[in-house]
């Protein structure tokens, strides 16, 4: 049984070790927020990050990623408060959002080891297929990101998921609450 820690929580797969990472972390796991793109590697929707390392999930065994640290889009942040998850919003960085999570797992990569990338070393780094073409508003958001990780730069970003509409208007003020609806 393959043993490594996701998301900062020590797991075992009882599962065939040459299980590719992708399988065990949506089918066995149900962190469906890794994305299965292409199964070959090309898409990079998949990408999670391996001992700070973003990496293909479908192209690592668990086998492969055994005793490794693995963070997933659902260990970045509970909040959506990460960095690259906040500039990705501000920027408008999004579209149908399918291959957000990969790209927000390579761009968190590169943030951690590089907070200050250049437009070439993003374009490197981030080789993420995304059919809607965000990839301009995408370079914004990684330099944003970077910018916010540097604690040069803050970002009012949307109140947390699971607020009432009355608290969030409150936390931003462009957010109203609509007639009928009372908080909880």
């Amino acid at each position: 049984m393959p043993a490594l820690t996701v998301n900062d929580r020590p797991v075992r797969f009882d599962m065939d070790p040459e299980t590719p990472l992708l399988w065990a972390l949506r089918d066995a796991a149900n962190l469906t927020g890794t994305k299965y793109g292409c199964g070959v590697g090309d898409c990079h929707a998949c990408t999670v990050i391996v001992d700070g390392e973003a990496l293909r999930s479908c192209l690592i065994t668990l086998a492969e990623a055994e005793g490794r640290y693995v963070t997933t889009i659902e260990g970045l942040s509970r909040d959506r408060s990460h960095p690259v998850q906040q500039a990705l919003v501000a920027e408008q960085a999004i579209q149908c959002g399918f291959c957000t999570p990969g790209i927000a797992m390579a761009a968190a990569a590169l943030i951690q080891a590089n907070p200050d990338p250049s437009e070439d070393a993003i374009r490197q780094a981030i080789p993420n297929l995304c059919r809607c073409g965000v990839y301009p508003r995408l370079v914004r958001a990684i330099q944003r990101a970077g910018r916010v990780a540097r604690r040069v730069e803050r970002i009012s970003a949307a109140p947390a998921p699971g607020i009432s509409a009355e608290d969030a208007a409150v936390e931003v003020p462009a957010i109203v609450a609509s007639e009928g609806e009372r908080p909880q």
